[in-house]
C-alpha cells in the first residue's frame, strides 16, 4: 500500500512507539524506522528511512530533539513523494522548528503533543498544530487519530507553547519534591502525605506517578512515560529561547536520578547534602554567638564581604569582618533569627542565599560557595540591607519554641522541645 494511506513513523520512542501503534490499530498502513535499530513494536519496521519515506503520503517525526529531526530530515529528503507531508511531533526549540519549516515549505506540519504514552495509546493527546490551512486540512484525520488538534498561528509559536507547556510540568515536579523533602524533615509517613496531597493541586501528578513516589516502581528506566533527560532537554531550550533564568533546567539536570529514569524520580532524591550546608550553620553560628572563629571555620580565609553601608560599598577581608564580632551574643539575640532559603549545587561550586532577621534590619545574604581540601567554605559574601516594616512570624508568635541557628550543626532539637509544627 502506498500513498496517500500509508503513514512512516521516524523514531520508534516510547511516544514514537505508541504513535505508531495507535495509527496501526485504526487500520493505517504504518511504517517505522528508529536510529537505534532497535524497536519494541509490532508496525512494519524497515532499516532504512528513505524506504519508509519513498512509500508514505505522511511522514511523522517522533524524536528525541531537534538536531536528530535535522539530521532525519537531510537524510530523506530526496526520498519524499511530491504532496508528502511530515509532520513533526518532536519538542524542539522554535529556532529549529522554523528551520525545519524553511526546508520543507507548505508540506510541513509542526505539531508537538501535549500528553505521554497514555494518552498517545488513547489518542487523548493536545495536539498544537502550525501548518498552512490546506496541508492541515489533509492531514487532519490522522491527527484526529491520536487527539484533539489546536491550530496554532505559526510553526515558533507551536514549539514555544510546547515549552511553555511542560515548564509547567517540570514546575508542578519540583514542587511536589519541596513538598516531600519538607514532609520528610517533619517525619510525616510518606503514603499520608501522597494522599492529601492528592486532594490538592499536585492531585493529578500524585496518582498517576504515586508507584514511583512510595518506591513500588523499582524498574524506574524500564518503564518511563517521560524521562528526567528528555524534561531538562526541553527546559533548557526554554532557558535559552527566552534568555530568561529557569530554575527547573538546573535542578533537572542535576538530578542524581539520571536522564533515563521517569520524571516522578526527580521528586524523590535526596536533599542537598549537610555538607554544603555546614559552612552556612558556622555562619550562623557566628551571629548567634558572636565568636568571630565560627565565621574562620565557615569562609576561605581569602573571602571577601561586600555591600552597601551607610549608603557606600565596602569590600572587608575576612579578618575586617570578624573584628565586627565581640565574642558574645548581641543584647537582642533572644529576638533575632536566621532562615537559609535556597543551596544550588553545581559540582564543585554552589550559591546560597539567606535571611537574617536582626531588631529592626533584615539583611539577605547571597553566598557563593567552593568544595575545596575536602570541604565546602564560602569564598564570597554579598549582602542586602532592608528596614523591617511588618512583625516578623517569631514575633507574631512569641511562643515559638525554638528559631533557626539556635541549636548545633546537626540542626536538630533538644530532647525536650518539639518540632515546631507539634508546638
Amino acid at each position: 500500500m502506498t500513498a496517500p494511506h500509508t503513514i512512516a513513523v521516524l523514531g520508534l520512542g516510547r511516544m514514537g512507539a505508541a504513535i505508531a501503534t495507535r495509527l496501526a490499530d485504526l487500520d493505517w498502513h504504518v511504517v517505522g524506522w528508529t536510529r537505534s535499530g532497535r524497536a519494541g513494536v509490532t508496525v512494519e519496521v524497515t532499516g532504512d528511512p528513505n524506504e519508509a519515506a519513498a512509500q508514505a503520503g505522511t511522514v511523522l517525526l517522533a524524536l528525541f530533539d531537534g538536531e536528530a529531526c535535522q539530521r532525519v530530515v537531510e537524510r530523506v529528503r530526496g526520498s519524499l513523494r511530491t504532496g508528502t507531508i511530515v509532520v513533526n511531533t518532536s519538542t524542539v526549540a522554535p529556532v529549529e522548528a522554523s528551520q525545519l519549516a524553511r526546508w520543507l515549505g507548505p508540506s510541513y506540519v509542526h505539531a508537538p503533543v501535549l500528553g505521554s504514552v497514555p494518552a498517545a495509546t488513547a489518542g487523548a493527546l493536545q495536539i498544537l498544530a502550525a501548518a498552512d490551512q490546506d496541508t492541515l486540512d489533509r492531514v487532519r484525520p490522522v491527527l484526529e487519530a491520536l487527539g484533539t488538534v489546536r491550530h496554532v498561528d505559526d510553526v515558533p509559536t507551536a514549539a514555544a507553547l510546547k515549552l511553555v507547556a511542560n515548564s509547567s510540568l517540570a514546575g508542578a515536579l519540583l514542587a511536589l519534591r519541596d513538598s516531600l523533602r519538607q514532609a520528610d524533615a517533619l517525619g510525616l509517613p510518606r503514603a499520608q502525605v501522597l494522599d492529601v496531597l492528592e486532594l490538592g493541586q499536585l492531585g493529578g501528578l500524585v496518582a498517576r506517578k504515586r508507584a514511583f513516589l512510595t518506591g513500588q516502581s523499582t524498574a524506574a528506566t524500564a518503564r518511563a512515560e517521560f524521562t528526567i533527560g528528555a524534561l531538562a532537554k526541553d527546559m533548557a531550550l526554554l532557558a535559552a529561547a527566552s534568555d530568561t533564568p529557569l530554575a527547573s533546567a538546573a535542578d533537572l539536570a542535576d538530578t542524581v536520578a539520571g536522564p533515563e529514569a521517569d520524571i516522578a524520580v526527580a521528586a524523590t532524591v535526596p536533599t542537598v547534602a549537610d555538607a554544603v550546608l555546614e559552612p552556612l550553620r558556622a555562619y550562623i553560628r557566628g551571629h548567634a554567638t558572636g565568636d568571630p572563629a565560627h565565621f574562620r571555620d565557615a569562609f576561605l580565609p581569602t573571602a571577601h564581604i561586600e555591600g552597601i553601608r551607610d549608603g557606600e560599598f565596602v569590600s572587608w577581608r575576612l579578618d575586617e569582618y570578624c573584628a565586627l564580632f565581640r565574642g558574645r551574643p548581641a543584647p537582642d539575640e533572644p529576638g533575632r533569627f536566621r532562615r537559609i532559603n535556597a543551596v544550588d549545587v553545581h559540582g564543585t561550586v554552589a550559591t546560597a542565599s539567606m535571611t537574617l532577621w536582626h531588631g529592626a534590619d533584615v539583611f539577605t545574604d547571597v553566598f557563593l560557595l567552593i568544595y575545596v581540601d575536602h570541604s565546602w567554605r564560602i569564598a564570597n559574601k554579598a549582602y542586602h540591607r532592608s528596614t523591617r516594616r511588618t512583625r516578623s512570624v517569631h514575633e507574631r508568635h512569641p511562643a515559638h519554641p525554638y528559631r533557626p541557628g539556635q541549636f548545633p550543626a546537626g540542626g536538630s532539637l533538644p530532647e525536650n522541645v518539639p518540632p515546631p509544627w507539634r508546638a
